[in-house]
């Protein structure tokens, strides 16, 4: 199954597992930015990123290439922003035709809203349930060993699908 792993990451922790994610699926990977950044420190960052992801934004990305007929199944991942999915992959969603394929999300996150944020991506995308979910709490700033293992598990369930 074709696959590719689509994201956004703000400080390279989303970034750092999608890479991982796309080498053990032998996926390619799209990383969507928005035209304009967001703040990525102080109380602007949490500001900023949190009001955008509670008001559902959609910010225009810059220009990227994506043609969805080479993909059977789309693995989103995202930094966890007030339990929310981040604003970039709700404009992806938006302007791209997703009909028919198959979905898996993975999300980064300090503290806590990663399950919440699944539900709002899966009614985003008007499904009951992904392939396979995963959460980690900062795998690049906060290294832990068990992370590879998780990531194995969660690519794992997609090579079952």
């Amino acid at each position: 199954m074709k696959t590719i792993v689509v994201y956004y990451s703000l400080e390279g922790n989303t970034a750092f597992a999608a890479e991982q994610i796309a080498k053990e699926l032998g996926a390619d990977t799209l990383r969507l930015e928005p035209e304009k950044a967001y703040p990525s420190e102080g109380f602007r960052k949490f500001f900023w990123g949190g009001k955008s992801a509670v008001m559902a934004e959609k910010p225009k990305l810059v220009p990227y290439f994506f043609d969805g007929a080479l993909y059977e199944r789309i693995v989103f991942g995202f930094p966890v922003w007030a339990g929310n999915v981040t604003p970039p992959l709700r404009t992806f969603i938006r302007d791209e035709n997703l009909a028919g394929k198959r979905f898996a999300a993975f999300a980064c996150e300090s503290g806590s809203g990663a399950e919440k944020a699944f539900e709002k991506l899966k009614a985003a995308l008007g499904i009951d349930a992904f392939d396979a979910e995963l959460v980690l709490i900062d795998p690049k700033s906060r290294p832990d060993p068990a992370n590879g293992e998780k990531i194995r598990a969660f690519c794992g369930k997609l090579g079952q699908k």
